[in-house]
């Protein structure tokens, strides 16, 4: 693969480093539902942020199933449709996998426009769901959190990549 000009040649992703940061991304999911905010409709899915960089970044690695089986874990945990989350998580990431070679050519603020649609779309499929079961429409507030994990791409980029960025051996005298 052709890589841009200045970009960091990167080192190959750890699997215990993936799925530790999936784990840790649902874990967070979990306290951001269970603490002060509870099941606000704004509030942003990191779980969904960290499946979209790992499926652009090591499509081969994290897929479409292991979005399936997050989306169901959050499923259980909010006690919502089975289903629901599963859903939209394995959209979110045929559409990221779809977009993954595309997008890595683009500099950080532009990734975070062009993830806002996955993101948007993902959100949509839930709140169709949610109105199709119980039909209760969680307010005007939901169009927030989209915008909240476009705005969190960024970061969430630079802290998972972090690892891959440093150097196998640092010397003084070794460019890479």
């Amino acid at each position: 693969m052709i890589m841009r000009p200045g970009q960091q040649l990167l080192l190959p992703a750890n699997p215990l480093f993936i799925w530790g940061s999936l784990l840790i991304a649902l874990l967070i999911n979990f306290a951001i539902n269970m603490g002060v905010v509870g099941r606000a409709a704004w509030a942003p899915d990191v779980l969904a942020i960290t499946l979209v960089f790992w499926t652009v970044h090591q499509p081969l690695r994290v897929s479409i199933g292991a979005a399936f089986v997050f989306g169901l874990c959050m499923d259980v945990h909010q006690a919502s449709w089975l289903g629901q989350h599963a859903l939209a998580y394995t959209v979110l990431s045929f559409f990221a996998i779809t977009i993954h070679r595309r997008l890595l050519w683009f500099p950080m603020p532009s990734q975070a426009v062009q993830v806002l649609p996955l993101f948007a779309a993902a959100h949509a499929i839930e709140v169709v769901l949610r109105m199709m079961g119980i039909g209760v429409f969680p307010g005007w507030s939901l169009l927030l959190a989209p915008v909240l994990e476009a705005v969190l791409w960024p970061v969430i980029s630079v802290l998972l990549l972090a690892p891959q960025r440093r150097a196998p051996d640092p010397d003084a005298n070794r460019p890479l």
